[in-house]
Formats: structure tokens, C-alpha cells, sequence
């Protein structure tokens, strides 16, 4: 089946409880031309992702249930490699350092600054489809995805 002009945009998850920082991030990103998507915590994540066209999440490290940096280590433990930007209001030197060990592409603090977020998503974005080029993960990350969300 062919790739549509709109399938073959960038898509950025969005994961963040605060309902104002999400429609603010949805009104930037969509300016810019990319695509969004929006979701209150990991899990609403888990229950409606789709994960067949380049993209990257952008993840508050405090959310309910699971948070971004529990979420980020369970992606690597799957061997899922999705660029992950992590934005928080409560940020500490040592949260920071693991998502970075971690492989996080950049932890920003809020409020976050327009320009230093899509820098980051187009790093993320351009990592994410030099390796899916590489690769052929769809059916690979479902499956991967699947045992994350039933673990």
C-alpha cells in the first residue's frame, strides 16, 4: 500500500497530564507542519499508539501511572528505539543525567523554549528515519510494544 503525503510526515507523540502544555506543544508543532499526537499518560500511549511513519515522543518525566523515565527504560529493555525529548518542570541534575545516559536526544525544562524544542525534534525526527531506513521495524515494534504494555 503507498505512503500518503500526510502518512509520510513526522509524527510527535506528545505524553503530558497538563492539558494546556499539550495543546500548546499541539499548536506548535502543527504550525511547523508535523504531525501530532496527544496523550495524558503512557498507558492512553500504549492503548492508541501507531508506530509505521518517523516521529519521536516528547515525554514529561512526572506523569500518572508510569513515568517518562520508567517508560524510556522499558523502551530500551524492549529494544524499541524511539528518539525520546524529555520536558519537565521538575527537573534535577540527576534525572537529567539518566535520561541522557539513557539515550534521551534532550531533557528541556519548562516552560520550554519554541526554537530549542524543534531542534530537538528535528534531530529526533532525522535519527528516526536514517534507522528506519536501515531497518524494517513495523511489525517488529508492534510486537516489541505489545510485550511493554502487557508486562
Amino acid at each position: 500500500m503507498p505512503v500518503t503525503d500526510d502518512e509520510a510526515r513526522p509524527t510527535v507523540v506528545v505524553i503530558d497530564d497538563d492539558r494546556d502544555i499539550r495543546e500548546a506543544l499541539e499548536g506548535l508543532l502543527r504550525s511547523v507542519g508535523l504531525r501530532v499526537e496527544l496523550f495524558v499518560s503512557v498507558q492512553e500511549f500504549l492503548d492508541g499508539a501507531r508506530l509505521d511513519v518517523p516521529g519521536c515522543l516528547v515525554l514529561d518525566v512526572r506523569l500518572p501511572g508510569r513515568s517518562g523515565l520508567d517508560f524510556q527504560d522499558e523502551l530500551a529493555k524492549a529494544n524499541l528505539h524511539l528518539p525520546v525529548i524529555f520536558i519537565s518542570g521538575h527537573a534535577d541534575v540527576p534525572m537529567s543525567v539518566r535520561a541522557m545516559k539513557a539515550g534521551a536526544v534532550e531533557f528541556l525544562t519548562k516552560p520550554v523554549r519554541d526554537q530549542d524544542l524543534l531542534d530537538a525534534i528535528h534531530l529526533a525526527v532525522t535519527t528516526d528515519r536514517v534507522r528506519r531506513n536501515n531497518e524494517n521495524p513495523v511489525s517488529s515494534t508492534a510486537c516489541q510494544l505489545w510485550h511493554i504494555d502487557t508486562a
